[in-house]
């Protein structure tokens, strides 16, 4: 919990001591008007109150961050209860036999555990305090998170009315487009059945978790023939995935985004051409490219990278493999065993 108590403490603590001064010697302060035996009073619940709220507050501190679920309240409640009477009881009488009878002049004699019970009035009150606060800080964040999920849940439903009129339209789109052009334009049709292919792969399983290889690959194909179909021969697509590995699965998009990506920052061109590798290597998917960065003024904001890597925390336990060299960049996919 993220408490900010300065001002608390600053002006609590002074104002505590000198209450619980008046409540507990108040015939000696008040009536007799010894102004030395007051101060030495003060200064005796000055400290003690200083040491006792200080504690407390490590304690309570201590156990709302280790278990600040509701459902542990009970529990840390006993717990830490037990704790802090046993640090006031110890603290107490440390301060009653070397303040009381050695620092301060005045020598009366105290009764049994005097001090600890003039201690737990105050002690509830620092405890009171620092709870309260804690309720109303998780109160404030629940509120928060509650008007957030509120507001995600109407934006998911108007998302969703929105992808039942986008899809359609495209698709409508493009059955009219394919109606327009010439059936002897085998290389167009040809295209535009790729678009498509690539559009609804995109649509169906952009919210999986995973999927096939099998699947990735008829889809990293599609978009492979569209971008070929813009760079020809500059761009040259090597794919070595063994069939046994199509079972297999993979977090879906990421051989296309590693495709983008390459295809995004690197120089194509006759001269130049770009290579990319798609290959099986042991338990990993591996995309690898020739490295001929683009001169431009724009830095990569490397999103689809961190997309990736967001995804397989989240999906395994094994990390994402980046290996930059003068040559080649090179992503290893783990690859997810087959549900």
């Amino acid at each position: 919990m993220q408490f900010n108590d300065k001002k608390i403490r600053l002006f609590g603590i002074p104002i505590l001591t000198f209450v619980v001064l008046l409540a507990t010697h108040w015939q000696d302060v008040i009536v007799k008007g010894n102004v030395a035996l007051w101060t030495e009073w003060y200064l005796m619940c000055l400290v003690n109150t200083v040491v006792i709220w200080e504690g407390c507050r490590s304690i309570m501190l201590y156990f709302i961050n280790k278990y600040p679920h509701y459902s542990q309240t009970q529990y840390r409640l006993t717990v830490q209860s037990i704790i802090i009477l046993t640090y006031l009881l110890v603290v107490t009488c440390i301060i009653d036999e070397l303040i009381c009878k050695m620092l301060l002049s005045h020598t009366k004699e105290e009764e049994l555990f005097e001090g600890f019970k003039h201690s737990l009035v105050p002690t509830f009150i620092v405890a009171l305090i620092y709870e309260t606060a804690f309720f109303f800080y998780g109160w404030k964040e629940y509120m928060i998170k509650t008007e957030a999920l509120a507001r995600a849940n109407v934006q998911s439903q108007l998302d969703a009315l929105k992808s039942q009129i986008d899809p359609h339209f495209l698709f409508n789109s493009l059955n009219t487009l394919a109606a327009l052009i010439d059936d002897e334009n085998i290389d167009a049709q040809e295209y535009l059945s790729k678009l498509a292919d690539v559009y609804r792969y995109v649509l169906i399983n952009k919210e999986k978790n995973t999927v096939s290889i099998a699947e990735e690959i008829d889809f990293i194909n599609a978009y492979i023939y569209l971008n070929k179909t813009r760079f020809r021969e500059n761009l040259q697509v090597e794919l070595q995935v063994p069939n046994e590995t199509y079972s297999q699965r993979i977090a879906p998009l990421s051989l296309q985004i590693l495709v983008e990506n390459a295809i995004k920052h690197n120089v194509i061109s006759a001269e130049k051409p770009l290579n990319i590798k798609i290959l099986c290597n042991e338990d990993y998917l591996v995309v690898e490219n020739n490295l001929q960065e683009k001169r431009t003024f724009e830095q990569s904001t490397k999103v689809g990278l961190q997309n990736i890597k967001n995804r397989y925390a989240l999906l395994c336990q094994t990390p994402i493999e980046i290996i930059k060299t003068t040559q080649f960049f090179t992503v290893r996919l783990p690859i997810l065993s087959a549900v």
